[in-house]
């Protein structure tokens, strides 16, 4: 692989390339060039390459062509910018860095933005560093945000680790490093709390940028609170007013399409319907299972969908590669097919359906027809990255039981109810039966279990809870140790006794996701890796996560992407009801609230 210079260091050399005075290494000759910067499609273009950078886009590039040039014939072909995920979590999709990256280059992803917050949870500023650099090596541009809440609601949860301002000035110093990730305790923005505006202070005096989370539908006062304290973009809007509210205020609002988060289709009206400047709307995904990856795509995916909702390609194009580099202020390095910057292109024949026919990054061809032709050797985690499952004792379907707050046949509780597709719950109320003093599930209702174990200091700890939505109609349970955002072990089920065997399942392999119907077990995810990743490749690991979804649908479960509806709900930034390891928290309030109201 070429090493990715500064452009600095290339400035004369890029010149002479660009004057015909040396030979390009490599040169694409006749395509379209999709120009994100003007807003045009140029035909017969050619882009001349020196090494990892761009040196030359013009009608004819001749003149750079030697001997030892590579030339490749775009026969007409769309010349596109590499495509750029401005918001997403490596650990969402079950493998490392280097998986990830080895996955998404196929579909045509040159650079992404992640934000390590899962392993953050679990390891701290060590588990940070390991992705870090891990992100260094990688052929493509991997750029990394400082995760910003850990824990992420204190008071609400207990994590595996904490950081504060003093890590993420620490941070800031790291040469990946471009910015600060989601700052999700948006109470703690706008009620003035000294750490959360500890860390954004560290990241603006480091001049990079802060990452938004502002997961309320409150656009009042506590939202212009929010927004003076600094986050400078948002991906948790759901509706057109939360778009046309961010830009307002100067935000960048991203619009996410992830595995399970379809908020592209609502918000983007704020361009197709009421006419807002498309260049301070940004595409991302958030979270991507493996499964997406392997079968239907990355950003590619994001775009397409973006299009058929009524942009114009040439928009969501740019919504996807110019805007996100603008906004982190690498619009020198990435985003566009121009002078200087980095030889991240992508060779495609349809620009609404978007083949990716060839991917090229730092200038090397590195995917074509969907095959990954670089060779990215993997990436050794150190064994204090695992064994990270601590559960302090055998659990027993005891550990489970829910006892009545008083004598009677059936008892009003708190129900977190599932909201396919998006982020947010509801929270319910349902009449439960009561059955030897304890209160049980109701299949009828559409009511499972649900609960959280505490997983990073073995204290045995078990919160429980109901939740409605997942449709399980037999004696069965789903046990993750994957549960945003203080990873602890989320366990939702119709069977107690199934509930203890997937979560001590988990226990014996070192985290992962395992579903067990009437007493047997029939999937199993490892993540042995902080209990969020896999070290296997993504297509074993999507192979795996396929027969799990396979397994919770033989369970009655009818959801999209339920494993990570199931995930988020110990999520206690994210309104209405959740469950931590201290129990049902009401998001509206940010308080733990008694299970019977």
């Amino acid at each position: 692989m070429n090493r990715r210079q500064p452009w600095h260091e290339l400035t004369q050399t890029l010149t002479a390339v660009a004057m015909g005075r040396q030979p390009a290494t490599l040169v694409i000759k006749n395509g379209r060039w999709v120009n994100v910067h003007s807003g045009e499609i140029i035909p017969h273009t050619d882009i001349a390459i020196y090494q990892s950078r761009i040196a030359y886009v013009g009608e004819d590039a001749g003149h750079t062509i030697g001997e030892e040039t590579t030339v490749i014939e775009a026969d007409g072909r769309y010349l596109i910018p590499g495509l750029c995920d401005a918001h997403m979590h490596v650990e969402s999709g079950m493998v490392t860095v280097t998986e990830f990256v080895r996955a998404v280059i196929p579909h045509g992803s040159t650079s992404l933005f992640i934000d390590p917050h899962e392993i953050a949870n679990v390891l701290g500023l060590d588990g940070v560093r390991l992705m870090h650099d891990e992100a260094r090596t990688m052929p493509i541009n991997v750029y990394v945000q400082m995760p910003a809440c850990v824990p992420g609601a204190p008071g609400l949860e207990t994590p595996g680790a904490a950081i504060g301002p003093t890590e993420v000035a620490e941070a800031m110093r790291w040469p990946g490093i471009v910015g600060l990730g989601e700052m999700m305790n948006f109470p703690g923005v706008f009620n003035g709390d000294g750490k959360m505006h500890g860390e954004m202070a560290e990241t603006m005096k480091a001049g990079k940028v802060i990452g938004g989370h502002y997961a309320s539908p409150d656009l009042g006062r506590e939202f212009h609170g929010y927004v003076a304290g600094g986050p400078a973009d948002d991906h948790e809007g759901t509706r057109v007013e939360d778009a046309i509210a961010r830009v307002r205020q100067g935000m960048r609002a991203m619009l996410r399409l992830g595995s399970a988060w379809h908020d592209v289709a609502a918000q983007v009206k704020a361009i197709t319907e009421m006419g807002l400047d498309s260049r301070n709307f940004i595409l991302c995904t958030d979270d991507s299972h493996s499964g997406t990856l392997v079968h239907d795509g990355h950003m590619n995916r994001v775009v397409r969908h973006a299009i058929a909702q009524g942009l114009k390609p040439i928009t969501a194009i740019q919504m996807a590669t110019l805007n996100t580099a603008e906004h982190f202020g690498l619009e020198k390095e990435i985003g566009s097919i121009t002078p200087g910057r980095y030889a991240d292109i992508i060779l495609s024949s349809d620009l609404v359906s978007l083949p990716v026919e060839l991917v090229i990054a730092g200038g090397e061809v590195v995917a074509e027809d969907g095959r990954l032709l670089a060779d990215i050797p993997p990436y050794n985690y150190p064994d204090f990255a695992r064994n990270t499952v601590k559960l302090g004792k055998q659990l027993a379907a005891s550990d489970f039981d829910i006892p009545a707050p008083a004598p009677a046949n059936a008892v009003k509780a708190r129900v977190i109810g599932v909201i396919e597709n998006q982020a947010p719950t509801r929270a319910l109320e349902r009449a439960l039966p009561v059955e030897n003093g304890l209160v049980t599930v109701d299949a009828r209702q559409d009511v499972a279990q649900i609960a959280l174990v505490e997983r990073h200091r073995a204290t045995g700890g078990v919160s429980n809870g109901f939740v409605h939505g997942f449709g399980f109609n037999v004696p069965c349970a789903v046990a993750a140790s994957v549960a945003h955002d203080s990873h602890h072990m989320i366990v939702a089920g119709t069977s107690k006794t199934n509930m203890a065997l997937a979560a001590n399942r988990l226990g014996q392999v070192g985290g992962g996701v395992a579903v067990y119907k009437e007493g047997a077990e029939i999937a199993l995810v490892e993540l042995p890796i902080a209990g969020l990743m896999s070290d296997e490749r993504a297509e074993v690991v999507a192979g795996k996560a396929a027969r799990m979804v396979a397994a919770m649908a033989e369970c009655g479960c009818t959801l999209n992407n339920a494993y990570m509806q199931l995930s988020l709900l110990a999520l206690v930034v994210i309104p209405e009801l959740r469950i931590s390891d201290l129990g049902i928290v009401d998001v509206t309030k940010f308080e733990v609230v008694s299970l019977f109201p």
